[in-house]
């Protein structure tokens, strides 16, 4: 945090830039210090990504003025981390562009490493990600953002000239195709929800890179760091993330099938796609409950369940209404991304963790079933996470190598296989002591 005899200086300069006034932009400051002061608490050994965020990116959270790139809500609420900020929505009220959440935006640009001089492409445009970069990257490097449509793009470059950082580059393009000619860069970002590696993010990406990615893999969505290596990308860290998806060539299709009239919907990445007509009233019969004797105290950091749980074969999602929950038809208070299971007539899906103390510190994981299959299909869930809790809960996380389209099964590491049109992911588990 700025010493007192500094604040006065910062404030002058950033009205300098901004033309706020004195009093709007002292505010801002220690917002934006309360912000990064609690951006840092999040992060260290034993908290998320097992390391403290670098200084550099620290300095950055509390110069860049973030309440610039969201000029539509209250000052207070722009430098809270909590939660995104939307910034468009389609007509039915879905996101499609939004700036992040503070502790994702600085834990993804710790990810990235960026150092002074480098070239940087950042792909999705809020405008405030690009601003951190730019202060990353210093005087000597660049910035270039990428967003496919022109009114987030015309926004992001209205936020980053108001903020003093008019030397971004900033492209109405898709994003899938990176910045033909404007590369190689030594750090590539996506800001959208993935599901494949396009060809041109290789492809502009140096020799000895650095890629940072939101990937949706077996359904769930983390953000994966991930450096060159031997043909191949290969993960170094994996953090949890939410992000809208991508638009243009990059677009993902998933199958989904509706499974009640409120707007329960089962939905899955691969085949096969689930029976909707087989499921239709499923969760109206009677429901069984299996409890894996798996208990995880409020807080306590393990590696990732859910990311486990998409090595499941045959891992879909159950996505439920408030309606529905509200009326107990789906239980556990879950409305989005409920591991499940199906088959035929029958389903199962991952219950509401259930305190088991008087304090509800210490929560259980379960799995609920229905139809005639429901109650073996919950315990194939639970035995799930019984595995995850006895091999990987205190082991290291996931390792993710992303290789071309085509390599042969005995050229890829031993895993879970996650075919893509671009590539070939494994998602590997390395074995822990027992």
């Amino acid at each position: 945090m700025p010493q007192n005899k500094d604040r006065k200086r910062l404030v002058r300069a950033r009205m300098a830039e901004t033309g706020e006034n004195y009093t709007q932009a002292l505010t801002a400051l220690e917002l934006r210090d309360a912000m990064a002061d609690h951006v840092v608490s999040v992060f260290g050994p034993g908290k998320e990504l097992g390391r403290e965020l670098p200084e550099a990116v620290v300095a950055a959270l509390r110069r860049v003025p973030r309440h610039l790139f969201t000029p539509d809500v209250p000052l207070t609420r722009a430098y809270e981390d909590t939660s995104s900020i939307v910034t468009k929505r389609n007509e039915r009220g879905v996101s499609l562009s939004s700036v992040s959440v503070p502790f994702m935006v600085a834990g993804m640009v710790a990810q990235l490493d960026v150092r002074p001089g480098q070239s940087v492409l950042e792909i999705g445009s809020g405008g405030y990600q690009a601003a951190l970069l730019r202060e990353l990257v210093g005087p000597k490097g660049s910035v270039t953002t990428v967003d496919i449509d022109p009114a987030v793009a015309g926004r992001a470059r209205a936020c980053l000239d108001a903020a003093g950082y008019g030397d971004v580059r900033v492209l109405c393009a898709d994003g899938d195709f990176g910045a033909p000619g404007h590369g190689p860069f030594d750090r590539i970002i996506v800001a959208v929800q993935g599901w494949d590696i396009p060809p041109a993010w290789t492809g502009q990406l140096a020799s000895d890179g650095r890629l940072v990615v939101p990937l949706l893999l077996g359904g769930w969505s983390r953000t994966w760091e991930l450096d060159r290596k031997d043909g191949y990308l290969v993960s170094r860290s994996v953090m949890r993330a939410g992000f809208v998806p991508m638009q243009g060539a990059g677009k993902y299709r998933k199958w989904s099938v509706k499974l009640d009239e409120s707007g329960v919907r089962l939905w899955g990445e691969e085949p096969p796609r689930a029976d909707g007509d087989a499921l239709a009233g499923v969760l109206t019969t009677e429901r069984s409950e299996v409890w894996t004797g798996v208990t995880i105290q409020q807080g306590e950091l393990t590696t990732d369940p859910y990311l486990w749980l998409s090595t499941t074969p045959g891992l879909c999602w159950l996505k439920a209404s408030k309606e529905a929950v509200d009326r107990g038809l789906v239980a556990g208070g879950w409305i989005l991304s409920i591991p499940a299971l199906a088959s035929g007539a029958s389903l199962a899906y991952r219950a509401g963790m259930r305190p088991v103390d008087a304090e509800g510190t210490a929560l259980e994981f379960g799995a609920y079933g229905h139809g005639p299959r429901g109650a073996e299909l919950a315990e194939r869930l639970a035995e799930q996470i019984r595995v995850w809790d006895r091999d990987h809960r205190h082991g290291p996380d996931p390792v993710l190598t992303i290789h071309p389209a085509g390599t042969p099964a005995s050229d890829l590491p031993s895993g879970t296989v996650f075919r893509k049109p671009h590539t070939t992911m494994v998602l590997s588990w390395p074995e822990t002591a027992r």
